[in-house]
């Protein structure tokens, strides 16, 4: 499949010029014999000219309270072969947080990214994903990875889940400083977010085709609204308890 082909299916699913768009995708679910940078060359022109694409740069398998230094040039995204690759493309910009930071590239990068330092938690108020809603941002989910929806976390840290962040806050050292902040913990839970499709309608989750993974691009304001919404209804409609061992 050419590089042309999947720019039409990423108009067809409604990616526009001048979108800001954040990506979580499996290389393998592409199923193209392109190389990550040819498939991230295709994400960036589908928001050409004026957009932003964003991808998750997520340390937190490496970077942990027993290993907690965090290089903002050097520590290596956990989350697959594109972020590892978008992570060293020329002009990406990377915002500062030990284990969920987000790299960004396009006419709103550092406008996106330069806060995220001031957030005590993975996915605050200042983090990238946050800043979504409030410019008509997207998240396009690249193969059967709903329950990737990190997204959900900052919903849940907003609203004020009892299972999202840790009780006390974990010293890391972040580009040689050390900080004191909270991280997730979902111990005893298990991660139910695609239950998303069944809060959001068709103009808000619209689903289609990327080389030959499905997709489904959803509205950053719609999800965060509803979700929400959702979460004061029901604190746990997101996540399912794991049963203890017999």
């Amino acid at each position: 499949m050419t590089q042309e082909t999947m720019r039409g299916q990423l108009r067809a699913l409604g990616v526009s010029p001048g979108d800001v768009l954040f990506v979580h995708a499996s290389m393998k679910a592409i199923g193209t014999p392109l190389p990550p940078e040819a498939v991230l060359e295709t994400l960036y022109e589908a928001v050409c000219p004026g957009g932003t694409l964003l991808l998750p740069a997520f340390t937190y398998e490496t970077v942990t309270p027993e290993t907690p230094v965090f290089d903002s040039r050097e520590s290596e995204p956990c989350v697959g072969l594109l972020p590892r690759t978008f992570f060293r493309m020329p002009g990406v910009v990377r915002s500062l947080h030990p284990t969920h930071s987000v790299c960004a590239l396009g006419a709103d990068a550092v406008r996106l990214t330069k806060d995220h330092v001031l957030d005590e938690t993975p996915v605050g108020p200042h983090a990238p994903l946050m800043q979504l809603p409030a410019c008509g941002g997207k998240l396009l989910f690249i193969g059967d990875i709903l329950h990737a929806c990190t997204f959900m976390h900052g919903v849940e840290e907003r609203v004020g889940t009892d299972y999202v962040l840790t009780r006390e806050k974990i010293r890391y050292i972040v580009d040689g400083a050390p900080r004191m902040l909270y991280g997730h913990d979902f111990r005893g839970w298990q991660q139910e977010y695609p239950r998303i499709r069944t809060i959001l309608g068709p103009d808000a989750l619209r689903r289609g085709s990327f080389g030959e993974a499905p997709c489904y691009l959803i509205d950053a304001a719609a999800l965060l609204d509803a979700a929400s919404r959702k979460l004061r209804e029901d604190m746990h409609y997101f996540v399912s308890r794991i049963p203890d061992p017999a």
